[in-house]
């Protein structure tokens, strides 16, 4: 039987197709990806991903036992705050992609992919130093993550807490909703918006009330599709897709979450040497101005000769062109150059370009000043 969500019988009684997402039965889209991926960009959308676990590690050694286990100086994230971060073996492979949420002195919050929150949970087990506390919380919990522009409008509305103020990347309790409720400005469409942490019962209110308060404005739930195609626009890896544990994060161009200089975490030996050496492959972002949508697997060539193959692929329903990622020679990898995607016969230029393919307008946002708690 498949694993489902508190929010499950919402998603069958909305319409929504449904699709298998590592043993998960996800909603992949509930009208059409196209019209779920513009509201998010245009307007908001909201989504289940309760999927994901959600892991606690608290102790005096808490910060001690996860600075070891991460490529990110921990020490730098104050209480209040979230960083991204990945999870290493010893030979620099990446084991996950998680956030981390500094939720008070000696807690965080650490959100991991759905297929690596067994064996996350065991590497995070193996290596507690001294006193660190590791508890799977996962289970009566969900996560919403609320994306757009209109993400602070209707959430104060429905919260009555000035969420404008929360500024990137922090995060703050929620005791209006839960007494074990938080909200974090986090998300993975590459835009605004929030995150929210809280129990089964109260996540099914929350998705209540924003659907039936929002309808009017053209505000979505949207299903795993268009979060896929929102991440690929904002040149997000996906784990297992773009990086796994054989990648490296010099190899996936996630090098600027590396603390390098940290006396010491799991991988770092190879990841000097890499720095020191340069790696064969990188991870490039490229674009079509016409064509098919890359798939994973497509080989990208230059002269007949493969030199790189394709990881993700989407057509951009903002930048109206097919996009795609992928592993690519070094000496091929620079901005600018021009490779061939071959699909049926037919090539396609395909030129390699910075990411993110798509980016926010700026945004100044305020300090953390003070939630309703």
């Amino acid at each position: 039987m498949p694993n489902k969500t508190a929010l499950h019988d919402r998603h069958r009684q909305l319409g929504a197709k449904m699709t298998d997402f590592h043993g998960w039965d996800m909603p992949l889209y509930y009208t059409s990806i196209i019209e779920e991926h513009k509201a998010v960009r245009q307007t908001l959308g909201i989504f289940d991903i309760s999927h994901m676990g959600q892991v606690l590690v608290t102790g005096p050694d808490a910060m001690q036992t996860l600075n070891h286990l991460m490529v990110s100086d921990l020490t730098q994230v104050g209480e209040g705050r979230a960083c991204y971060t990945l999870m290493l073996n010893d030979q620099g492979g990446i084991l996950d992609d998680l956030i981390i949420y500094r939720t008070g002195e000696e807690a965080y919050l650490v959100i991991v992919n759905c297929g690596n929150r067994t064996s996350d949970v065991e590497w995070l087990k193996a290596h507690a130093q001294g006193k660190t506390s590791i508890a799977d919380i996962s289970e009566g919990r969900s996560i919403l993550s609320v994306q757009g522009p209109l993400a602070c409008r209707v959430l104060e509305q429905i919260l009555d807490a000035r969420v404008t103020s929360l500024g990137r990347f922090a995060v703050a309790p929620m005791r209006t909703l839960s007494p074990d409720a938080c909200i974090a400005r986090t998300g993975y469409t590459g835009g605004d918006g929030f995150e929210l942490f809280l129990p089964d019962g109260h996540a099914k209110r929350l998705w209540d009330t924003i659907l039936a308060s929002a309808q009017s404005a053209g505000i979505r739930p949207i299903g795993l599709g268009a979060r896929d195609t929102l991440r690929l626009e904002a040149g997000l890896r996906l784990y297992g897709t773009d990086m796994d544990a054989t990648t490296t994060p010099s190899e996936a161009g996630l090098h600027w979450t590396v603390a390098i200089n940290k006396p010491d975490f799991i991988g770092k030996p190879v990841l000097l040497r890499q720095k020191q050496e340069g790696v064969a492959k990188k991870l490039v972002g490229f674009e079509l101005a016409q064509g098919p949508v890359p798939r994973t697997g497509m080989e990208l060539t230059i002269d007949n000769r493969r030199v790189g193959t394709v990881t993700s692929g989407t057509f951009s329903p903002l930048l109206n062109k097919p996009l795609g990622l992928g592993y690519v020679e070094t000496a091929h990898a620079a901005p600018g150059a021009t490779l061939t995607l071959t699909v049926r016969a037919q090539r396609y230029p395909a030129t390699i370009v910075k990411l993110p393919f798509w980016k926010e307008d700026s945004v100044t946002r305020q300090p953390l000043e003070h939630l309703p708690s």
